[in-house]
C-alpha cells in the first residue's frame, strides 16, 4: 500500500493517467492525495473533477481545496467580476452533474492530515504561528461555512479579497474567514509574524522585500509534522524544511509529480506543454 501525493492537476486529465500508470497505481490498494486546484487552466476540468470525486467517494483519495477550485464555486454561483479568459470551466457548468459536482466539492477539507504518520497537506502553505492542531482547528472554521446551506453567499459575497494580511487571534468575522482563506489557498510568501504577501509569484531569490518563503522561517510552529503543498508551480521541487512543493508546473510544459509518502520518492512525468490548452480564435482571425 502507497500514499501518493499529486501535485496541482488544473485540467490536465490525460497527463494524471499517464503518471498513475508510470507509477504502477493500484487503485484497490494505493491511495491518492490532491493537494488541490483539481480545475481551470488545463483542457479537462470536467474529467479531472468527475475522477478525483469517484476515488475520493470510494475512500481511496483525499483533496483539499485550492484557490481555482474556490474559484469554481464561486464562478458557479454567479460571481462574475473574478472570471478570467483563460478560465476553462465552461464544460462544468454545461454538464448534466454540475449541481452534483458543485455539492460534492464544496464539502471538502482545507487540510488533512495523515491517519499514521505525521504529515498533512494543505494547498498552499500554514502561516509559521499556527501549530498543526491550530491550523486543523481554523480549517474547519471555513468549512462550515462552505457545508451551510448558505454557502453561495458566502463564496460570492465574503470569500474573495487580501485584507487583512495580519493575523491575530482577535480576528472575527469575514475578515477572519477571509485570513484563513487566503494562508491555506493562496499563501507563498509571509513575515515570521504570518504578514501575508499575496502578490509576489516569483521563484524565492528575485523578491525585493522582507517577505519570505512561508517554510523557511526557525520561529515556525508547525515543523512537527512535514507539510505537503501545492500552488507554487515557480518554486521547483523542495524536499526541505519539514515540507515537500508538488506544484511542479504540469500546466505551464513543465511536471506533473507524485511523491510517495512511504517510500520518500518523488515521481514525475514532463508534460511538455500537452496540456494547455488550445487558444481561442479572435473575431479578427475567424474566417
Amino acid at each position: 500500500m502507497a500514499t501518493y501525493v499529486i501535485g496541482d492537476l488544473q485540467g490536465c486529465y490525460d497527463e494524471l493517467q499517464v503518471l498513475l500508470r508510470q507509477i504502477d497505481y493500484q487503485p484497490e490498494q494505493d491511495h491518492l492525495w490532491f493537494v488541490g486546484d483539481i480545475v481551470n487552466r488545463g483542457p479537462k476540468s470536467l474529467e479531472c473533477l468527475r475522477f478525483v470525486k469517484t476515488l475520493q467517494e470510494q475512500g481511496r483519495a483525499e483533496m483539499v481545496l485550492g484557490n481555482h477550485d474556490f474559484h469554481l464555486l464561486a464562478a458557479y454561483s454567479g460571481l462574475k467580476r473574478f472570471q478570467s479568459k483563460s478560465d476553462t470551466l465552461d464544460p462544468i457548468f454545461e454538464a448534466s452533474d454540475a449541481a452534483e459536482l458543485m455539492d460534492w466539492l464544496r464539502k471538502q477539507p482545507l487540510m488533512v492530515s495523515h491517519p499514521v504518520y505525521e504529515a498533512v497537506m494543505v494547498h498552499a502553505g500554514i502561516p509559521p504561528q499556527w501549530t498543526i492542531p491550530e491550523a486543523m482547528q481554523l480549517a474547519k472554521e471555513v468549512e462550515t461555512h462552505l457545508q451551510s446551506s448558505d454557502w453561495q453567499t458566502f463564496v460570492t459575497e465574503h470569500l474573495f479579497g487580501s485584507e487583512p494580511d495580519e493575523w491575530n487571534d482577535g480576528l472575527s468575522g469575514w475578515e477572519r474567514i477571509r485570513y484563513i482563506v487566503n494562508a491555506f489557498a493562496r499563501m507563498r510568501y509571509c513575515d515570521a509574524a504570518g504578514k501575508l504577501e499575496l502578490k509576489l509569484k516569483s521563484k524565492p531569490g528575485k523578491q525585493e522585500t522582507d517577505f519570505q518563503p512561508w517554510f523557511v522561517f526557525p520561529n515556525r510552529k508547525n515543523k512537527t509534522h512535514e507539510i505537503f503543498f501545492g500552488h507554487w508551480s515557480t518554486l521547483g521541487e523542495v524536499d526541505a524544511y519539514q515540507v515537500h512543493s508538488t506544484d511542479t508546473g504540469c500546466l505551464w510544459g513543465g511536471k506533473l509529480t507524485a511523491y510517495c509518502l512511504e517510500s520518500k520518492q518523488r515521481h514525475t512525468f514532463q508534460c511538455d506543454q500537452q496540456c494547455k490548452p488550445k487558444e481561442k480564435k479572435t473575431k479578427k482571425t475567424e474566417k
